[in-house]
């Protein structure tokens, strides 16, 4: 992480998702999957998103790639803005901006061998003249995700779940990527498999100086592979702090819940754990003011009507979407 510049910033993303109803078909409603969300990530580096299913940690990968185009807000990859480019320019910068999906069957076309799930990303972009460079890259990339070259004539269904995601994170590198967005990437994997493809991400990490968007809700994981955390709820990030300091001395009521929940080694070790009650509101209509408030104990009347900002907690790099100066223990 030597580039003091980000490589990616983003800026007060939003995406909202129209409700149709009524006769006419018309918009009834809006869904407020991501609403004002501000990160960035330099190189080497990687930073995860986590947060409950429907947080809204997703879209914003889906979003940052143009798989679907934001409502409002910026986005810039090595300093040039991408979310308002038309398809044609966007085109040559999604080679330096890849994915890697949760579920690493679904993601790999089954009627084609690795050999060409490899190779079409290079055809695609025009980065080999001849098809003894495409047998040359494709090779390279086997050996850099730990496979066996002579794999490369096989279809997705003769391997392994773990194996299959190796090919995808291979075929994420294929077109020289600098971002890799890992949406849930090991979720869908057994505990064994999981920390191999970890480990494969943190050494590719090393090797290729590779940023990673790392969205994810399993918080064990997280705290292995990850160099910041910024934690979501109900399409808004509520604490963003390094891994230290966010495991070690959280701020946010939410993610402090979050915490309590990851399961430790030791039975017997003392924990204090932090309940929630009640249901997340719906992205439709969620509440004024800390949109945590429903389910918060510390909740108090200044949350209910007034939004918190993300605020320096402690030091700059640490922040917090809450009112409360300190979140008071509990027993």
């Amino acid at each position: 992480m030597s580039d003091a510049r980000p490589l990616l910033e983003v800026n007060a993303l939003k995406k909202h998702y129209p409700v149709k109803g009524g006769l006419l078909g018309g918009e009834t409603a809006k869904v407020y999957a991501v609403d004002g969300v501000t990160f960035s990530i330099k190189r080497g580096e990687t930073l995860s998103v986590v947060g409950e299913s429907g947080c809204g940690k997703s879209t914003v990968g889906k979003t940052i790639l143009r798989l679907t185009d934001p409502t409002d807000g910026e986005v810039f990859l090595d300093g040039e803005r991408i979310d308002n480019l038309s398809a044609a320019r966007l085109r040559p910068m999604r080679r330096r901006m890849q994915v890697v999906f949760q579920d690493p069957f679904s993601s790999l076309n089954p009627r084609m061998r690795v050999r060409d799930i490899l190779a079409e990303p290079l055809v695609n972009f025009g980065l080999t003249r001849s098809r003894s460079e495409i047998d040359d890259r494709v090779a390279g990339l086997m050996d850099k995700v730990r496979l066996p070259r002579d794999a490369i004539g096989r279809f997705p269904h003769e391997f392994s779940g773990g194996q299959r995601q190796r090919i995808g994170i291979a075929r994420a590198l294929a077109p020289g990527a600098d971002l890799i967005i890992c949406d849930e990437a090991v979720s869908a994997l057994d505990v064994s498999v999981k920390a191999q493809i970890v480990n494969l991400l943190s050494d590719l990490q090393d090797e290729l100086g590779l940023a990673l968007l790392f969205i994810s809700h399993d918080l064990a994981i997280v705290e292995h592979l990850t160099h910041r955390v910024a934690v979501m709820y109900l399409g808004k990030i509520v604490e963003l702090a390094d891994r230290r300091t966010l495991f070690s001395t959280p701020h946010h009521p939410y993610t402090r819940a979050l915490l309590s929940a990851v399961p430790v080694p030791d039975p017997t070790a003392k924990r204090d754990r932090m309940v929630l009650t009640g249901d997340v509101p719906s992205p439709i209509n969620p509440p004024t003011g800390c949109r945590f408030h429903t389910r918060c104990p510390f909740a108090f009347d200044r949350c209910r009507t007034e939004e918190p900002m993300l605020r320096p907690i402690g030091d700059r790099e640490h922040q917090s979407a809450c009112h409360l100066d300190a979140v008071p223990a509990t027993h």
